[in-house]
């Protein structure tokens, strides 16, 4: 592969190489962690299918396979695919019908991904349901976790089809949303606006267990970064919808925050996943950590670094949005920090950074399908052989000697 000076301004490489060839044929082996090509494939069968390139390329190499995930779609199944135990569970979709979702299980900790539950992907038929959308399944799952005996529990943010502050997962843990009448709220956003009290005495005791919230995302829970402002128009909510969706979580915070005695409404990550974050750090106590990072450290990412020439990546479109906190970006920055020296290589559907923002990251070149196949669709249709296609000439260009 050929790559671009400085001057020039490609989407698709970065530097030479950090190592020589020759030097690269003496190391050991290739550790391929990427992320998942949404709604394409899974972050394990990514890491298969570029296995799969490279053993065509360079038959007998060695590679080791850690699909990794940033907190929202395909945590659970990265957990899995690094020895966890999946758990499905009867829960109750977004729109309060019965769904099954999974969580991971090892050794007292419990990896819940809230979109499992209250996912875009539950949704029946794909309809939004901007107000009324709950995270009550997510809060099934967090208490399935304490039942099985979690001492830790990582919650992944994202992904999600609701914006009710969390109010959902904190109703499935026992608490009451009541209005002025004493009468219990309804599910979704919107109806919060009619919040006057929290009822917390049936409220699952959560104390001795650590509650990590795991997020790729900073906002605060209102204003213009806000949870409503910035994700509900991308879970179906019109202008209107955007009004009484953010009156509903002013109340919800207003509510909770006197009844805590404390404000989080402003917290970094307080916005995550339709204000699940709020409800995590008000009502389960939880520490907020970057997604990615908090994943590799839970699959041992590191351990298996020693000994690597050369580290894969990737996600289904590396664009600004992989500079901040996505998958790519942190197993680039964890390798740098781990073991200087390795190159760091990212593979995608389609690629719009350019050779500096790429250094900026720590990706040394980036190798995208639509390089090699311009129709979109195909891309998508194709995307495993295809991939498998671009792993034979990233290792042409990397490892063969």
């Amino acid at each position: 592969m050929r790559q671009p000076s400085d001057a020039e301004d490609s989407p698709h490489t970065a530097s030479t190489p950090l190592l020589p060839q020759a030097r690269q044929a003496d190391m050991g082996c290739v550790l391929i962690a990427p992320d998942k090509f949404k709604g394409t494939l899974t972050a394990a069968q990514v890491a298969a299918h570029v296995a799969a390139g490279l053993d065509r390329a360079c038959p007998g190499l060695r590679n080791v396979q850690v699909p990794v995930a940033d907190g929202g779609d395909g945590t659970v199944d990265a957990a899995e695919a690094a020895g966890y135990r999946r758990v499905e569970l009867g829960v109750r979709g977004p729109t309060g019908r019965p769904t099954t979702a999974a969580l991971a299980f090892h050794e007292g900790t419990a990896i819940i991904e809230s979109a499992q539950a209250s996912g875009l992907s539950r949704l029946p038929g794909g309809v939004p349901a901007p107000l009324t959308a709950s995270s009550r399944g997510a809060g099934e799952l967090i208490g399935a976790a304490v039942r099985m005996g979690a001492k830790r529990i990582v919650l992944g943010l994202g992904g999600v089809a609701c914006t009710d502050g969390g109010a959902g997962l904190v109703t499935a843990l026992g608490a009451r949303l009541l209005d002025e009448s004493g009468a219990e709220l309804p599910p979704g956003g919107a109806a919060l606006a009619r919040l006057h009290r929290i009822d917390v005495s049936g409220l699952t005791d959560l104390s001795g267990i650590e509650v990590i919230a795991a997020t790729d995302v900073n906002n605060p829970l209102l204003g213009e970064r806000g949870a409503v402002a910035v994700y509900a128009p991308q879970k179906g909510a019109s202008a209107e919808d955007v009004t009484i969706l953010e009156d509903g979580l002013a109340r919800w915070a207003d509510v909770t925050e006197r009844m805590l005695g404390r404000g989080m409404r402003d917290d970094p990550g307080a916005g995550a996943a339709g204000g699940l974050g709020f409800a995590a750090l008000a009502f389960l106590g939880a520490r907020m950590r970057p997604g990615i990072e908090l994943l590799l450290d839970l699959l041992s990412f590191a351990d298996h670094l020693p000994g690597a020439r050369l580290v894969i990546t990737g996600e289904g479109a590396l664009d600004t949005q992989t500079l901040h906190g996505k998958a790519p970006a942190g197993v680039a920055r964890a390798t740098a920090a781990a073991a200087p020296g390795v190159p760091v290589v990212a593979v995608a559907g389609i690629c719009s950074l350019t050779a500096e923002q790429l250094r900026s990251a720590d990706i040394t070149a980036a190798y995208a399908l639509a390089d090699i196949e311009p129709d979109l669709t195909r891309c998508r249709e194709q995307a495993g052989p295809l991939l498998e296609e671009l792993a034979v000439i990233l290792a042409r260009d990397w490892i063969a000697p």
